[in-house]
């Protein structure tokens, strides 16, 4: 398989960069970011802290999945026998992400670097919801307020699982996802959008990920790509990774803002909440975004 280049964005080149942010979004759905703030120290941290969280024992990760309505941890289970996942809900409350620690036994150095590490990538998120809506024009606080969400992720590769699937095909149902991959093991895959042929998404040390959901592509009235990705493994090793997940406003409901509908770009889709969509999602089995379809409007 072909290595293929996504757009890599300087965060710190704004306004210079805005014509290639809203390009990728558009052609592609994903790229990377370079000088993003985020020191390279506390990234390795996390990512050793995230490794040793899912060392603990099963018993001690399921009690904090069942202290948070079994949402909060993902044991490796069928359709996704090598993935295991670590959720904490609502990463804009400290409070959430005291609770994620206390429930796991960290220690008082994981847990400072925990809290300094979900306010370092949730402040990025902003800015890049910031940077899209200055690039397209308007909105400079696109995501304020808005719900997200923080996921560690370990995907059990071994020799033995090299040709399997860790995560099949699928896209993020909220608006975008910063990624911070794993930068010694591969397996991220995703859809060309033009050709529809998978292409690999190749770690890229010291840069982090972004990818465009479903609700990035209805807020933009169908202008942005919702990528289609999934894991492999590749090379038979351990692979972990982390997303910030930028779902949808708390309150109230999405939809495109004013400036990005006309006559020659009529509205798309109704109005609706994240809550609503994912349901939807769910019920439709629907995990490559084709649930939108349901949430048009009838012109």
């Amino acid at each position: 398989m072909a290595s293929t280049c996504i757009p890599v964005i300087d965060m710190q080149d704004f306004p210079g960069e805005s014509e290639k942010l809203i390009a990728a979004c558009e052609e592609w759905g994903c790229f990377r970011i370079i000088n993003h703030g985020i020191p390279v120290t506390l990234l390795s941290e996390m990512q050793s802290i995230s490794r040793s969280l899912f060392d603990l024992p099963v018993e001690t990760k399921r009690r904090y999945g069942e202290a948070v309505d079994d949402k909060g941890y993902s044991p490796p289970q069928e359709p996704t026998p090598l993935f295991e996942g670590l959720d904490v809900y609502d990463m804009t409350s400290s409070g959430a992400v005291h609770a994620f620690c206390s429930h796991l036994h960290v220690s008082p150095h994981q847990r400072e670097t925990i809290m300094r590490y979900t306010e370092a990538i949730h402040e990025l998120a902003m800015t890049i919801g910031s940077r899209l809506g200055e690039s397209m024009g308007f909105c400079s606080d696109l995501f304020k307020g808005w719900q997200c969400r923080l996921r560690l992720n370990k995907y059990h590769f071994s020799p033995q699982t090299v040709g399997l699937t860790g995560a099949p095909m699928h896209s993020d149902a909220g608006f975008l996802t910063v990624v911070h991959d794993d930068e010694m093991v591969n397996g991220l895959e995703a859809v060309d959008n033009k050709s529809g042929v998978l292409f690999p998404i190749d770690p890229m040390p010291g840069t982090l990920l972004v990818n465009v959901g479903d609700l990035g592509l209805a807020w933009s009235n169908g202008r942005f790509c919702n990528v289609k990705h999934r894991v492999q493994c590749n090379d038979g090793k351990i692979r972990t990774s982390m997303a910030c997940f930028v779902l949808g406003p708390k309150e109230g409901k999405m939809e495109a803002p004013p400036e990005l509908v006309d006559t020659e770009h009529p509205r798309l889709f109704v109005p609706f909440t994240f809550q609503e969509y994912l349901r939807l999602r769910i019920s439709t089995k629907s995990p490559t975004g084709e649930a939108l379809q349901l949430l048009q409007t009838a012109s």
